[in-house]
């Protein structure tokens, strides 16, 4: 019993004592103090902006946020710092941090001489020191934070790779004593320079630095790491001071900050600041949840390489020259890339309509072939049925000829018997020949009017008279007429009526008709007539009738008649009126048949005239 009551006691005190620093660590306040060394200038916003983002998304418990800008930039010295100090202990007294947020080797290098007076046990998380500031502020373990990479030796390569051929760097920028950031360059520049002449424009006039930069050689690259002064009293911010050089200089400009592309830089390895900023926030908040400082080692981030897109078009430098993993700025969108989704169903659209147009064209290629060939069929059809009315006519044809033959061959006797007698009359031997002449003329007519007629032509388009049309076949006819005892009567428009058409074709329409009219008065005893008939219609087209004294059509087929193969005769083929109805058609006319008042039918068709 005396044994144990002084271990029970030990393991209760040990118990009180690990609960009491889980406790204290636990209760850690959820504020942070952010210290910057510039003047709060666009780099810093940026990286304060990518903080604020990180912390704004922790959802546990508010986290309030304080910042200073040092302006160590612009103002230095032990009674500058000392200054600070006063200022940031007044006015952060009472208030409780929970940890201190350092950006840049210089604000850090104070933070950690004033901690054990004004921040004793408050975590440090430092942001954009590279591994020599490290090195140098050797800072405690309970110390960590964002580590950067920023070597002179980067800026070089990109220098080389933006130059073919580099021989001359330049170094432009302040003061090496008077930079916080850039300030391990001037230790590296024997190393890395090595093989290159080197031009220092360091701590000059802003006047004198914009004169040299523009009188440089041809294969040479600027090196940029900040100006804050001109050196005659004005103060600005880096990227002012950038932009001021890259309008006069004659060479591209190698940067080391995002910050610093939109005033003329052509770009490089660069500090991200708003990588910097989430990195830092996020080693905070671990911190601020319970992690042990010491036990969160320092991370490494916030450079990549990031280049201006129309400085690389300036100096004509190829994108795949670039170092891998390259990201372009400033890169103006191409209209498909500005207007995807417009541009895909822009797209979509034109390649719907393209298929269409090419089914369309496809659709007219079929059907102009398919016109031609039934242009074809139809004329050899209409051939065909022309030479089967020919075989119905042949027997006109031949008297029609013979008329012409058998008087010529009197002729031709009559003057042989007189000029074998003693005193042939010359004068009455003169008229014989002028009527073997005329006779010739005559039956030579009638063979040209059959052969044009049984010619086996083309459809060919061209300007007729529908006069002479209907002259010319109803002549081709009246002998047929003559023997079938049937009149016929012809009235045609005064002056021409010119259509577009086939003479071969319009006249067999019309010879056609006639024919019919005539077998349809076959069984009528007297009084056979056809009569045809050429009108204006209403001064664009042309209307042509040929009506008959027979019994008409039955009411019953009236409809039919220009079917193909309807015919109401014992010999008939039916395709005389549907070959008709395709010729009309074809001229974009019209074609109809009617029973008249009186007794007869009468068949009508219509065809437009020329301009």
């Amino acid at each position: 019993m005396i044994r144990t009551i002084p271990l029970k006691a030990l393991i209760v005190g040990l118990i009180a004592m690990l609960a009491s620093a889980c406790l204290a660590q636990e209760m850690r306040p959820h504020s942070i103090l952010v210290l910057d060394q510039s003047d709060g200038g666009p780099f810093y916003h940026q990286l304060f902006s990518g903080l604020r983002e990180v912390i704004g998304k922790h959802s546990d418990v508010h986290v309030t946020v304080y910042n200073e800008s040092l302006d160590m930039s612009r103002f230095g010295g032990k009674a500058y710092e000392d200054t600070l100090k006063r200022y940031i202990k007044e006015k952060y007294q009472g208030k409780q941090i929970g940890a201190i947020v350092s950006v840049g080797a210089g604000t850090t290098g104070l933070v950690l001489n004033w901690r054990d007076e004004l921040w004793t046990g408050i975590p440090i998380v430092f942001a954009m020191l590279d591994e020599l500031d490290v090195a140098r502020l050797k800072p405690p373990p309970d110390v960590t934070g964002v580590i950067v990479r920023l070597p002179l030796a980067d800026s070089v390569k990109v220098a080389q790779t933006v130059v073919p051929g580099l021989d001359t760097i330049v170094l432009v920028g302040d003061d090496w004593d008077r930079l916080v950031v850039f300030r391990n360059w001037k230790d590296e520049l024997s190393t890395v320079a090595a093989g290159l002449q080197v031009i220092e424009m360091v701590g000059q006039k802003m006047s004198d630095i914009r004169k040299r930069v523009a009188e440089l050689p041809p294969r040479s690259a600027i090196i940029y790491s900040s100006i804050f002064s001109d050196g005659e009293g004005a103060f600005y911010p880096p990227f002012v001071a950038l932009g001021m050089i890259a309008e006069a200089a004659n060479r591209p400009i190698v940067v080391a900050a995002e910050t610093f592309l939109a005033p003329g830089g052509i770009g490089g390895i660069v500090l991200t600041p708003s990588l910097i900023g989430a990195n830092a926030a996020t080693i905070t908040l671990r911190i601020l949840d319970g992690e042990r400082p010491e036990q969160i080692p320092p991370v490494h981030g916030g450079v990549k390489p990031i280049f201006n897109w129309p400085q690389l078009q300036r100096w004509n430098v190829s994108e795949t020259t670039l170092p891998e993993g390259s990201e372009i700025r400033f890169r103006e969108p191409t209209f498909v890339e500005r207007y995807r989704w417009q541009s895909l169903a822009i797209a979509a659209a034109l390649l719907v309509q393209a298929g269409l147009i090419m089914f369309l064209l496809h659709e007219r290629h079929m059907r102009h072939d398919a016109e031609v060939e039934s242009q074809k069929r139809m004329t050899e059809l209409a051939h065909v049925n022309r030479q089967a009315t020919t075989s119905e006519l042949s027997s006109s044809i031949a008297h029609e000829l013979n008329q012409p033959l058998g008087s010529i061959l009197t002729n031709a006797e009559t003057a042989e018997l007189m000029l074998a007698s003693d005193n042939p009359d010359l004068g009455e031997i003169r008229e014989i020949l002028a009527d073997i002449k005329r006779d010739d003329q005559r039956a030579g007519e009638v063979i040209r009017r059959l052969r044009g007629f049984l010619k086996r032509t083309p459809f060919e388009i061209r300007d007729i008279d529908l006069n002479e049309i209907m002259s010319e076949t109803f002549k081709f006819l009246s002998v047929q007429a003559s023997a079938r005892n049937v009149a016929l009567d012809l009235q045609i428009a005064p002056g021409a009526l010119r259509v577009r058409g086939d003479a071969i074709q319009l006249q067999q329409v019309v010879l056609n008709l006639v024919v019919n009219s005539m077998d349809a008065m076959t069984a009528v005893p007297y009084g056979r007539r056809v009569i045809g008939r050429i009108k204006l219609n209403d001064g664009s087209s042309a209307a042509i009738s040929i009506s008959d004294s027979g019994p008409g059509i039955p009411p019953d087929k009236l409809g039919k008649v220009f079917d193909p193969f309807f015919t109401t005769k014992d010999q008939g083929m039916g395709i005389g009126l549907s070959i008709a109805r395709t010729i009309i058609l074809a001229h974009k006319g019209q074609i109809w048949a009617e029973n008249l008042n009186n007794g007869g039918a009468a068949f009508h068709f219509t065809l437009p005239l020329t301009a």
